[in-house]
């Protein structure tokens, strides 16, 4: 039975196909044609893949042999295929569209803007305790830099982020520590995020501030500064080296940094006054004691460089070993929290005379 049910199939096979070869049965033949086309053309594909597997890999968004993945994750050609891949293949030459990559950081996207009285506080305790370095409007000054455009302050809600800042953490890149306590911060973060950068920079309105009073500057000079400058030694001439007050205003309060940071073109050159940088010296448990720039300093650890450019590292446990530091502004940083407004603009009128 098997093999007769065999003959009969192999037979009508045979019989079918000299039928459709006489054209018997056209309707039958285009039908066989249509379900042969549909299964056949698959199979192609998939011997056609195999046989060529870098094109395999483009399709599926890995680079070809030569080429790079590119910054979309999508395919890149090989070398020298840019504009014949694109033309050829349209549709996977092209980068899929979307919004561009932004560069930098954006401002934190969900800060409530805080009440008037806070906003006031905080710009009062900034221009106390921070001005003299960053600018009376936080556009940059002699030494700090712009803050209206710092990452850091872009990206705090509440003060979170500069507090460790102002607290101490970077000391060693020339940020002292301010004495001011966290609800302080939080009032100074509150007046930076109410103010409103322009297209155009803030920083490079012309603004007066020799509003002061010059004979009671150079009173109040004599008082605080006399003791270790004078106007005709190291001071002589000191207006002359700035084209804009501002900029003097910031060297004179906290030296050391390039005159007319963060005001413009308008402010003039940079002047570079020559500042020792802080020193220190450790006091070693065998009684050694080695002295040089101060790289870094906490509790538990202290670097420095000596003038040969050794660099020496001590753990410290218990404030030892000793570290005596020696720092040139000392006097300028303590003087800082004793200025008031009116100190700062009389000495400021005084200075700018000297020409």
């Amino acid at each position: 039975m098997r093999t007769e049910n065999a003959s009969l199939k192999v037979g009508s096979m045979k019989s079918s196909s000299n039928v459709l070869r006489r054209g018997a049965l056209p309707g039958v033949a285009a039908a066989v044609a249509v379900v042969f086309a549909a299964y056949a053309i698959p199979g192609a594909m998939k011997v056609s893949a195999q046989q060529d597997p870098a094109a395999a890999r483009q399709r599926r968004g890995a680079p070809a042999a030569g080429g790079s993945q590119n910054a979309t994750g999508g395919a890149a050609v090989g070398p020298g295929e840019g504009a014949q891949a694109v033309a050829a293949d349209p549709e996977h030459g092209q980068a899929p569209a979307g919004p561009a990559a932004r560069g930098g950081l954006v401002a934190y996207p969900d800060r409530p803007k805080a009440p008037a009285a806070v906003i006031e506080r905080g710009k009062a305790t900034y221009s106390v305790n921070c001005a003299f370095c960053h600018g009376s409007d936080a556009g940059g000054g002699s030494v700090g830099p712009n803050l209206l455009r710092s990452e850091v302050v872009l990206q705090d809600k509440n003060g979170e982020l500069i507090m460790p800042i102002v607290h101490g953490a970077r000391v060693e890149k020339g940020m002292p520590k301010i004495d001011i306590n966290d609800g302080q911060v939080s009032d100074i973060a509150a007046w930076l995020h109410s103010l409103k950068v322009s297209s155009r920079s803030l920083v490079a309105e012309k603004i007066n501030i020799v509003v002061g009073n010059s004979n009671e500057g150079k009173a109040a000079f004599d008082r605080t500064c006399g003791s270790c400058h004078s106007v005709t030694g190291d001071l002589k001439g000191f207006a002359a080296k700035y084209t804009d007050p501002r900029a003097m205003q910031q060297a004179w309060i906290m030296p050391g940094g390039a005159g007319g940071r963060g005001f413009g073109p308008a402010s003039g050159p940079a002047v570079t006054l020559n500042v020792p940088p802080v020193t220190a010296t450790v006091t070693q448990a065998n009684g050694q004691k080695v002295t040089g720039k101060l790289d870094a300093i906490d509790e538990f650890y202290v670097a420095v460089t000596t003038d040969g450019g050794d660099t020496h590292r001590w753990t410290r446990n218990n404030g030892l070993p000793k570290v005596e530091i020696h720092d040139p502004l000392a006097a300028h940083r303590e003087l800082l929290r004793k200025y008031n407004d009116k100190d700062i603009h009389d000495i400021t009128a005084y200075l700018v005379s000297l020409k």
